[in-house]
C-alpha cells in the first residue's frame, strides 16, 4: 500500500504486530511467486493451481482461520488481510484459497465427522489435497432452495444426480461438498472426485476470472456411503454459513483489488506527461485520486472493523452482506476510473486494472449478488422479506 494512503487512514494503528507480519508474508510471497506471472496466466487462461496450492499450503493461508488440523488457528481479521493481499495480485488466486478454506474446508470442519475431519482437512491445509464447494446449480443460483441435485437412499447407501455450475476448482478438486435435496431437506455430502459417475469439465471462453479454474460438475449416479454425509447440516443453514466465511474473505479481497488500481493510476500519472506535465499535475486527476482514496481507505475501515466484530464471535449475516455490497461495488467503480486515468493502457494486461475491472464483474456476482445483499440489508433494516 502506498505511504500516503496508509498515513491518511492511519490504518496501521488499527492493526496488531502480528497481522501486520502475516500482511507483509503474504504480499512478499504474492509479488514474488504471482505477480510476475499473473498477466500471461490471465491472458491464457490457465493456473498452475495445484502448484499453488502446495506453496499456498506452506504457506500457511489454506483454512487458516480454522483451528486444529493442521490449519494455522489465526483471527479472522488476518485470514481477511491475507485475502487482501492475495487479491491484490488477482481475484481468481483469492478465490483459489477463498472456496478451498472458507468453503469446502469450513463445511467439512464445521459440519463434519470427526472421520472426515481426520480424512480431509490435514491434507487439504498443506494444499496437497484440493477442495470444491457445490452448491450453485445452471439454473438456480440466487435461489439455491430450488436446486434439482439430489440424493436418493438406496439401503445403506446414497445416490446423487444433478448438475452443478460455476464451481471454482472443481476440474483439479480431490473432494467436492456436494448439496443435494433429499426426503430430509437440503443435505451436505462429502464426495471423493474419483466416485464412479462424477465428472467436471472446465468452463472457457471466460473473460473474468481467467486465472481461475471454473468447472461444470456432474453427478450420474454418484453412489455414496452414509458416512459421506455432513452429519451436523441440515437445510440452506449448512451452505449459507459457509457461504458468510467466503464473503467475509471477499470484503477484504475486493478492497485489495481497488488497492492495486489506485496504486497503479497514482504511479502511471506521476509518470505520465500530457502538455509538457504530469498527468497528477492536473486537477481533474487529483480530484479522481482523492475521491478513490477515500473509497478505498473507508473500504479498509469497514473490512478491518467487520473483522474486530467476527473475531469476537458477534458478526451477523447483514453485517457481511453490507461489507460485502460496498466493497465490491466501490472496488469496481474504482477500477473503472483508473482505467480513465491510463487512457487506452489502461486496457492493456501490460497493466493490472482491466484485469481487475474484469475480475470485479465476477466478484459483483458471485457468494451472493449486489441485488440478494442489497434485499438482505432492506430486511434487516425494515423488517419485510422482498425476496418474493
Amino acid at each position: 500500500m502506498s505511504r500516503s494512503l496508509t498515513q491518511l487512514f492511519a490504518l496501521d494503528s488499527l492493526l496488531t504486530p502480528e497481522e501486520i507480519e502475516v500482511r507483509a508474508t503474504v504480499r512478499k510471497f504474492a509479488a514474488e511467486r504471482i505477480r510476475p506471472h499473473i498477466a500471461e496466466w490471465f491472458e491464457a487462461g490457465r493456473l498452475p493451481a495445484r502448484d499453488l496450492a502446495v506453496e499456498l499450503g506452506a504457506l500457511g493461508v489454506l483454512g487458516m482461520h480454522l483451528h486444529g488440523y493442521d490449519c494455522a488457528g489465526m483471527s479472522a481479521t488476518a485470514y481477511g488481510l491475507a485475502c487482501l493481499e492475495l487479491e491484490a495480485v488477482d481475484s481468481g488466486i483469492r478465490s483459489l484459497v477463498s472456496v478451498q478454506g472458507s468453503l469446502a474446508m469450513f463445511s467439512i470442519h464445521h459440519w463434519g465427522s470427526e472421520e472426515q475431519k481426520q480424512q480431509w482437512l490435514p491434507a487439504m491445509a498443506a494444499g496437497r489435497a484440493i477442495g470444491c464447494f457445490g452448491l450453485t446449480e445452471p439454473d438456480h443460483g440466487s435461489d439455491p432452495a430450488g436446486m434439482r441435485t439430489r440424493a436418493v437412499r438406496d439401503g445403506r447407501d446414497w445416490v446423487l444426480n444433478g448438475t452443478k455450475m460455476w464451481i471454482t476448482n472443481g476440474s483439479i478438486a480431490d473432494v467436492a461438498v456436494v448439496w443435494a435435496q433429499t426426503e430430509e431437506g437440503i443435505r451436505g455430502f462429502v464426495v471423493p472426485t474419483d466416485s464412479l459417475g462424477f465428472s467436471a469439465s472446465d468452463i472457457r471462453a471466460k473473460m473474468s476470472l481467467r486465472a481461475s479454474v471454473t468447472s461444470e460438475l456432474v453427478l450420474d449416479d454418484v453412489r455414496l456411503p452414509d458416512s459421506a454425509v455432513l452429519p451436523h447440516a441440515e437445510g440452506l443453514r449448512g451452505p449459507l454459513t459457509s457461504l458468510g466465511e467466503a464473503r467475509f474473505g471477499i470484503i477484504f479481497g475486493a478492497i485489495g483489488a481497488a488497492r492495486d488500481c489506485l496504486e497503479t493510476a497514482i504511479d502511471y500519472a506521476q509518470t505520465r506527461e500530457v502538455f509538457d506535465k504530469p498527468l497528477a499535475a492536473y486537477q481533474l486527476t487529483q480530484a479522481k485520486i482523492a475521491d478513490m482514496a477515500l473509497e478505498v481507505g473507508k473500504g479498509h475501515l469497514l473490512a478491518y472493523h467487520l473483522g474486530r466484530i467476527k473475531d469476537r464471535g458477534e458478526i451477523t449475516p447483514e453485517q457481511v452482506s453490507t461489507g460485502k455490497l460496498n466493497n465490491v461495488r466501490e472496488a469496481l467503480a474504482v477500477a473503472r476510473e483508473c482505467r480513465t486515468i491510463l487512457g487506452a493502457n489502461g486496457i492493456t494486461l501490460e497493466y493490472p486494472v482491466i484485469r481487475h475491472a474484469n475480475n470485479l464483474e465476477s466478484v459483483l456476482t458471485y457468494e451472493g449478488t449486489s441485488e440478494v445483499h442489497q434485499l438482505t440489508i432492506g430486511k434487516a433494516l425494515t423488517g419485510s422479506a422482498a425476496f418474493r
